[in-house]
């Protein structure tokens, strides 16, 4: 069995990806098991390559299976080590880390994209890995009711410093529908009236919200189908990187240099104010519509995603921790 841990959210699970088929490659026929909370295991699935999902939500320490290799995706340590080494894998795949008695593996670097982290951890363990490998499996279309071809607006972020002002969302999504768009307006349950308002500024009828109404298959099934993609650093964004769907990404404080889309996929552009004014709302609403018309002409001819939607090696969703 391999046994790799990544107990965090969405846009962590999928800068993941490259690095989880990796491992599926250089072992193709052991057991992958991935620890990670529960509430993803949709997004596990359509990943296409983890056979055992374990309810992973935290680095509480919890009984975890044994396996031949523990490969640390969740940190540097010391604690996500010792959540793995308490498991007694014959082999623990992390970066050093004195303090947890890790001295083999690469140095941590902060400085790095989160993709490439993760894939050049394994290639320092010799195992070669392709961080462009970022797709996801899409839903089935008979189980996701909504919209194809939408134009998809996402409103929330986890943190309230990297969320762009309500007013310029709903004159971006007013031009757009302008412009012959279905917009539709997405964000958690909790948003909902953030969500409601912006739709209400940009004239757009109340079933264009989706906040609060999509779950993650339906959310993944949404983007999917999309035309388009605009949002805040969130975990829609990559998303939209893993259907390669047009999409503008709205950075502030932190420069995408860490968790932006692929700089050469000329179909998604990250905006960010620079170092000097480094807030989200700097960025004006002309620089959006801009970005939106070039990763539009960009969109129409980007390769084509492969299909992906099989159920695959997938054989247990969730499994008890």
């Amino acid at each position: 069995m391999i046994l790799a841990l990544r107990a965090l959210g969405i846009g962590d699970l999928l800068t993941a990806v490259p690095a989880l088929r990796a491992l599926r490659a250089a072992r193709p026929d052991d057991v992958l098991a991935l620890a990670a909370p529960a509430w993803l295991a949709p997004l596990v699935e359509l990943t296409g390559v983890v056979d055992r999902h374990l309810d992973v939500a935290d680095l509480t320490p919890a009984p975890l299976p044994r396996a031949e290799w523990a490969v640390n995706l969740h940190g540097s340590g010391p604690q996500s080590h010792r959540l793995l080494l308490a498991s007694g894998p014959d082999r623990l795949l992390g970066f050093a880390n004195a303090e947890a008695g890790h001295l083999d593996g690469p140095r941590w670097r902060s400085q790095e994209h989160e993709v490439y982290r993760w894939c050049q951890l394994l290639t320092w363990y010799g195992i070669p890995s392709d961080p462009d490998d970022l797709d996801l499996r899409s839903p089935s279309p008979r189980g996701v009711p909504v919209p194809a071809g939408a134009t998809v607006v996402h409103v929330g972020t986890k943190a309230a410093a990297r969320r762009w002002p309500a007013e310029r969302f709903a004159a971006v999504a007013q031009v757009l529908a302008d412009r012959g768009h279905q917009v539709v307006i997405t964000g958690s349950a909790a948003e909902l009236p953030r969500a409601a308002r912006v739709a209400r500024l940009a004239g757009l009828p109340g079933t264009a919200v989706y906040a609060g109404r999509t779950d993650l298959v339906k959310l993944a099934g949404l983007v999917a189908r999309a035309r388009l993609v605009v949002s805040g650093d969130t975990g829609v964004a990559h998303l939209a990187t893993a259907y390669r769907v047009p999409s503008v990404v709205l950075f502030g404080p932190e420069p995408p240099w860490r968790w932006g889309p692929p700089a050469d996929r000329l179909w998604h552009r990250a905006l960010w104010p620079g170092p000097t004014r480094p807030h989200v709302d700097a960025i004006p609403v002309e620089e959006v519509l801009a970005a939106v018309g070039s990763v539009s002409r960009a969109g129409v001819t980007r390769p084509r995603r492969p299909e992906t939607s099989d159920p695959g090696r997938v054989s247990d969703a969730v499994a008890a921790q």
